[in-house]
């Protein structure tokens, strides 16, 4: 039998829409799929020649392990991140993702049975990571009017003996929100005055929406809680298939110190990421800015689109204001009385956009938003798809 870690077989049965995309698909139906957020899939890949030039590092041939990753990128992931905070060498470690990431780091923080405490809404990947390694995903409050603020009484409510961690995650997925000067000052003193670890996801850190900013805000440096900054190429560069990510440690030495030999151990374990990737990735990230360009220019044009359409038809669509990232939150006016194919009707607006539009959206319950008006977009799409599909559900 398995773990009770692991879900039950009634949970990996396909879900409606899951069903009803499937049906679309055997029908022949042209779906616009407006959920797509892998780069090598939107035409925002690298050159297969840059890419393998890259790899080809005749170091790579001989295997000589250091448990915090090559010398070489721990300097270059330094270097990259120095806009942020400025960042020591041997406080980088090197991961294969930054889903491994968050799994050394429950490792190292938590005893099985304690708590980390996460954002509502988020995207569902850390709680089945922490039930993996027997941790409990404690939700704590993100609240919208007009911006997306934290619910600071929330986050104090949600903290109890056993917490050990506060997860932040900015730009959030799918908010596109970043925690603002008064709110980091929150996470801190909740975190000093327990003892809690942060640990701060800022894998979409190079994508703000405003024109005006180079790089989003980050915690490297600026809280004296420990903190783990998390990151990595996926999303930097537009290379998910290369799997190499990091964990940036700071906050005061005197807190700190204590977790690094650990953390170093649990990573000597598993030596996770592979010589080729690790080698090349100086050249990743200095060659990378092409890609940010591209992608910054996909997610200006996508807003524009979204926005513009909101402007027509204010009735028909609200587009929910964020600090940046790949996704967008929107408010979908629709006729909950349309039948679709499901004899109940259409849960939410994201299976009334798929059952009547053919229209792909991510519904917003799979962020935890209890809310059927709302779904959320991918601003990596096609931007002609994205105008397709607006022209479907608001005409």
């Amino acid at each position: 039998m398995p773990s009770s870690r692991v879900p039950e077989p009634a949970e990996f049965a396909r879900n409606r829409m899951a069903r009803l995309l499937d049906e679309k698909r055997r029908a022949g139906r042209e779906v616009l799929d407006l959920t797509v957020s892998n780069p090598t899939r939107a035409g925002l890949g690298w050159p297969p020649a840059s890419l393998l030039g890259a790899l080809a590092d005749g170091r790579a041939a001989h295997h000589d392990p250091d448990p915090r990753g090559p010398a070489g990128a721990r300097e270059a992931i330094a270097g990259y991140l120095a806009p942020r905070g400025a960042v020591a060498p041997d406080r980088v470690f090197l991961t294969s993702s930054t889903s491994e990431a968050y799994a050394h780091l429950f490792r190292l923080l938590c005893e099985p049975g304690d708590e980390v405490l996460i954002p509502r809404p988020s995207y569902p990947l850390i709680e089945p990571i922490a039930r993996l390694e027997g941790v409990r995903a404690v939700p704590y409050r993100l609240s919208y009017g007009g911006r997306w603020r934290l619910d600071v009484d929330s986050l104090e409510a949600s903290a109890g003996p056993r917490t050990r961690a506060v997860v932040v995650v900015q730009p959030n997925n799918p908010t596109g929100s970043c925690l603002d000067a008064s709110e980091i000052a929150s996470v801190e003193a909740l975190c000093l005055a327990r003892g809690l670890a942060i640990v701060s996801d800022e894998v979409f850190g190079d994508f703000p929406w405003r024109a005006e900013a180079s790089v989003l805000p980050s915690l490297i440096g600026a809280t004296r809680a420990p903190t783990f900054t998390l990151g990595g190429i996926s999303k930097a560069c537009g290379l998910p298939q290369m799997k190499v990510g990091w964990i940036v440690a700071s906050g005061a030495e005197e807190s700190l110190a204590p977790l690094l030999p650990g953390l170093e151990w649990i990573l000597d374990l598993f030596l996770s990421v592979g010589a080729p990737a690790a080698l090349a990735l100086p050249e990743f990230l200095r060659s990378g800015g092409a890609f940010q360009t591209m992608m910054r220019a996909r997610l200006d044009r996508n807003l524009r689109t979204l926005r513009d359409a909101a402007a027509r038809s204010p009735e028909r669509l609200d587009v929910y204001e964020g600090d940046g990232g790949w996704t967008a939150i929107a408010r979908v006016g629709f006729d909950p009385r349309s039948t679709g194919t499901a004899a109940e009707g259409p849960q939410d607006v994201a299976e009334w956009a798929l059952a009547e539009q053919d229209v792909y959206l991510h519904p917003a319950h799979f962020y935890d938003l209890a809310r059927d008006d709302l779904a959320v977009a991918s601003l990596v799409t096609d931007p002609e798809v994205l105008e397709r599909a607006l022209s479907r559900i608001i005409g």
